[in-house]
């Protein structure tokens, strides 16, 4: 038996000290440094003594190579294919976090439903039968997903070799505990510990892991900040319980873009993708009301049709206010004063609302000139048309700047039956015979010139 030591370790982020400290050196943090006991033998491996596994890694030229081979396993969820960057990678290690409760274990549950491959669910959490009664409502017909409900990393992985699996699941990282730590499930030592078990075997056997991890009140994945640096690729899951919408966003992918998004809607039966973000972000009514304006944004490399609404009124107390929801509320403030400035609106004395529907969060800068389309419908209280929309970074001279990729707005909004598309006359456009009619501004007072 080896000898039991105890070591110090910072919570924030993962350095380990051989006493106790105040302040952490690496992350400059102060009283986030504690005790843990930890006990190490002399050997650590995932592998049984008498496995047969074995790997012999040689340098080779980067041009001998051969990446023709690579072929990701496709998890049969287009969402979930588009945030990854086209599918699981083989060894890799993804982590999912996320608020309780708002779907991470009925999202992986579902995929591995759907997974034509043989998967292994291991659940920390949950039993056997409850994770049976939830798999019900899904998919219950499947037999190529096998449930396991442990937390001994050593018994899991005498399960994964007798089993063989294509893709191993785990639920959730904060529940494992290895022989080779003395301290307690959750710590920071048994994290780094059952990470690097995992981590080991996938790149070993090039079977790809998924995790589930727990998130602080602060929104970060809960643990050292090491563990997000270990895995390949970092999920967040997004939302608000008491909203249908889910949206599933990429920190960390190296294997592709983090600028891709994944929209879900919360049904009974499960998350159901929803292919058409568009449809849902922009409320379907018969009647025209002030305040709301279309803008057409990028998010990775899919083109939405997002609803912004403002609301403008008189200050009931001394202060007005300011508040945007789903909006960066400094940039609301900043085209507020271009509108004073520059356009010669006095909203100095009114509150001014801001939300984007849908319950997203959206930092697009295209979206500029539909949040100063919709406070001056709202403060004249006159609707915009509803066929119409805005794509248009506003500066702080009042100039309609460009913005990336606008033809592929065009012919997104064209696509959904808009009639007119507001642009700066400073992009270059070369789509011809469009239904959609381009109107093109290189200030803000030509906004106000055509909404009046």
């Amino acid at each position: 038996m080896a000898k039991v030591k105890t070591t110090f370790f910072c919570q924030n982020c993962g350095t380990q000290y051989a006493k106790w400290q105040g302040q952490c050196n690496a992350c400059k943090e102060w009283n986030t440094i504690v005790e843990e006991l930890i006990q190490k033998p002399e050997k650590s491996d995932w592998k049984s003594p008498n496995s047969t596994v074995k790997r012999v890694s040689v340098p080779l030229r980067i041009n001998e190579i051969d990446t023709s081979k690579e072929t990701r396993l496709d998890t049969l969820d287009a969402e979930f294919n588009r945030v990854l960057g086209g599918g699981i990678v083989p060894g890799s290690l993804t982590l999912l976090g996320g608020e309780p409760g708002i779907g991470k274990s009925t999202l992986l549950l579902q995929i591995s439903l759907k997974l034509p491959y043989k998967t292994l669910y291991v659940s920390g959490e949950e039993s056997q039968k409850q994770i049976k009664m939830r798999a019900e409502r899904i998919n219950p017909d499947n037999s190529n997903c096998y449930i396991l409900t442990e937390t001994k990393t050593q018994n899991i992985f005498k399960q994964i070799e007798a089993l063989e699996p294509d893709i191993v699941i785990i639920d959730s990282i904060q529940t494992l505990h290895s022989d080779y730590i003395e301290s307690s499930s959750g710590s920071i030592s048994q994290i780094k510990e059952c990470t690097t078990e995992l981590i080991k075997f996938a790149k070993e056997t090039a079977t790809p892991v998924v995790l589930i991890g727990h998130i602080t009140k602060d929104g970060n994945i809960a643990g050292p900040k090491i563990l997000e640096h270990m895995v390949d690729t970092v999920l967040q899951f997004e939302g608000d319980r008491n909203h249908v919408f889910r949206i599933l966003r990429a920190n960390k992918n190296r294997f592709g873009s983090t600028n891709e998004l994944g929209i879900y809607e919360m049904q009974g039966s499960g998350l159901r993708e929803v292919s058409n973000p568009s449809e849902i972000l922009i409320s379907k009514k018969d009647e025209e009301l002030s305040g709301n304006a279309i803008a057409a944004t990028l998010e990775g490399m899919r083109p939405l049709m997002i609803e912004v609404q403002a609301l403008v009124s008189t200050a009931v107390y001394g202060t007005p206010q300011r508040s945007a929801t789903g909006f960066n509320a400094k940039r609301l403030n900043m085209l507020l004063a271009v509108l004073e400035k520059r356009a010669g609106f006095r909203l100095g004395a009114k509150d001014v609302f801001l939300n984007i529907t849908g319950g997203i969060t959206v930092d697009d800068p295209a979206i500029d000139l539909a949040v100063v389309a919709s406070i001056l419908s709202s403060n004249e209280d006159t609707a915009l048309q509803k066929n119409i929309c805005f794509a248009a970074e506003v500066g702080l001279s009042g100039e309609i700047r460009p913005v990336q990729r606008v033809e592929q707005r065009i012919l997104e909004a064209e696509k959904l039956g808009f009639s007119t598309i507001f642009v700066s006359k400073y992009n270059k456009i070369s789509l011809q015979n469009t239904a959609i009619k381009i109107k093109l501004l290189s200030k803000i007072e030509d906004l106000v010139f055509e909404l009046t």
